[in-house]
Order: structure tokens, then sequence, then C-alpha cells
């Protein structure tokens, strides 16, 4: 059974772009193929949560070999779209220090459903530890209002070496 929502999804209005692709660009580091959110529709700092989604599009990177024929969102993905929501989230609202948040672990994953193309991927995460060294996130990715995606995920700070 799944747990029980992070935030009442038929409260979401989801055409109120808090932040969009390019404001996301400003705090995350991710590019390209990796930049997995398209926008930021929700945030609660007195609850330390955030809510925003993906769009699943035909020209994504693993449409292509992952499950020819019928293309679905690797699971690892989703993992990776809940850790830039919740990198963002601390960066911007100052939960951990350093140049970046970095995924840096996950527990009790469980994938519920399926993603494909044409879907809008809802992820949220809620900060349920902070600690100055590490946050820990419960996180959540729905399709329409079936939960298909949850975990806790771990992130840290990090700034890179001048020296490399």
């Amino acid at each position: 059974m799944p747990p029980e929502p992070l935030f009442d999804l038929q409260q979401l209005d989801q055409s109120r772009v808090l932040v969009d692709k390019a404001g996301i660009e400003d705090v995350n580091p991710q590019r390209f193929e990796m930049q997995q959110l398209d926008a930021v529709v929700h945030i609660d700092p007195a609850l330390h949560l955030i809510i925003g989604y993906k769009d699943i599009d035909a020209d994504e990177f693993w449409v292509r070999g992952h499950m020819p024929d019928y293309p679905l969102m690797p699971g690892v993905i989703m993992c990776e779209a809940a850790a830039q929501l919740m990198g963002y989230y601390c960066k911007t609202h100052g939960l951990l220090d350093g140049s970046m948040i970095v995924f840096s672990g996950m527990e009790g994953v469980k994938f519920r459903g399926q993603v494909k193309v044409g879907d809008r991927f809802i992820i949220m995460t809620r900060a349920m530890k902070v600690h100055r060294r590490q946050v820990t996130c419960a996180a959540q990715g729905y399709v329409g209002d079936k939960m298909v995606f949850q975990a806790d995920i771990i992130g840290m700070p990090y700034t890179p070496r001048a020296d490399g």
C-alpha cells in the first residue's frame, strides 16, 4: 500500500509555474539530457515541501533504448528527478551550504507504476531530516493521481575544489 501523499494533488495548480526551466538552471548544475525538471509549481517553506514536474517527450534520451516499442522512463531517472527537485529546494532555501547539492543516497525506493511518453511526471519532496551536512527528503512521483514512485532521497552540500 502506498504512503499518504505529501500533498493533496487536487489542491495543486499545475498551470501556476513558480520557477521555469531557466530559473531551475540558475540553481541546479544539470544540463542537456540530465536536466530532469521542467517547472516548480508549489513551494511551502513551513513544511519544507516543493512540487515540480517533468513533461515526458518522445525525444528523451532514454526513449530509443529503454524498452523499444514501449518506452518507459527508467526508475533511476525518476530518482534523479526527485534529487534535482530536492537539491533546488535545499539550495534556494539555505538548508545546506555548498556551491551545489549532490545526490548522495536513497532508501525505501519503490516503483508503483509506469511513466511513458506524453505523461507529466509530478514530483514532490519534503525535507524530513535536516542536518548541516545532509538532508533526507521523502519523495513521491505521480502520473495523474497515481503514485508511481516513492523513496527517501539524501542530499549533501558539495563545493568542487579548484584543483579538480
